[in-house]
């Protein structure tokens, strides 16, 4: 019997104090890409969004290094995305009594990070005496494999 086995960990970031707009566009480029590749291009990357985005996927990198013990270099990117959060919104006042509106928006960011060294299935055995009960007293024991496909790793090896 086959176990699925964890091999994906994200670090989620809520209301950074930025465009969901201006964060998407830096987003765009880390998609898809190893966590090396990852840190360089954010750090030359010109935008304000990428601090905190960076700081993402070094939690997320951390995350998977603790939890499932696992190597930065084996790690890529595999999901990413921004969503809108709550708009903080502030009264400035100007001539004559009046006031002006400033709105600050904020967006949700998660990284998903892939370790592609680990299989996603682990081999189980089923009819462990150990496992049901102490009356089996059968011996035999059934396993079987199943390989991870390379092909169908989510788009990562036609990224270059």
């Amino acid at each position: 019997m086959l176990k699925k086995r964890k091999t994906t960990v994200y670090a989620l970031g809520q209301y950074i104090s930025m465009s969901a707009y201006k964060a998407r566009r830096v987003i765009d480029q880390i998609r898809g890409r190893s966590y090396e590749e990852t840190l360089m291009i954010l750090e030359l990357m010109p935008y304000r969004a990428c601090y905190p985005i960076f700081k993402l996927v070094y939690s997320a990198a951390a995350n998977a290094s603790y939890n499932m013990n696992s190597n930065e270099s084996n790690l890529v990117i595999s999901k990413a995305e921004v969503s809108e959060g709550t708009i903080v919104k502030k009264l400035k006042p100007r001539a004559r009594g009046r006031s002006f509106p400033i709105k600050r928006p904020t967006c949700h960011i998660s990284i998903v990070v892939k370790d592609i060294s680990l299989d996603e299935y682990t081999e189980v055995d089923f009819l462990d005496p150990l496992r049901w009960s102490k009356k089996l007293k059968s011996k035999k024991k059934y396993t079987a494999m199943a390989y991870h496909n390379m092909c169908s790793n989510g788009g990562v090896w036609d990224k270059k």
